[in-house]
């Protein structure tokens, strides 16, 4: 996934968010990304579904229009 810094960027904050210590996932992130555990795969998952959610036009719908 090194080519998409962002789907990166928001797996590991998932990741992070998720495992926050060894008690939760046997390694860091970039281990993890290094080896495919099935921590790194869930949080990438997670990212990608993301991703869908904040692109579809629901979300459009949803968000507050700025204030004047």
């Amino acid at each position: 996934m090194q080519h998409d810094l962002q789907l990166r960027a928001a797996a590991r904050a998932i990741y992070d968010a998720c495992y926050p210590s060894e008690e939760w996932a046997p390694c860091g992130f970039d281990e993890a990304e290094r080896y495919g555990t099935v921590h790194y795969r869930q949080a990438v998952g997670a990212a990608q579904e993301a991703r869908r959610a904040l692109a579809s036009p629901m979300h459009d719908q949803l968000t507050l229009p700025a204030l004047a």
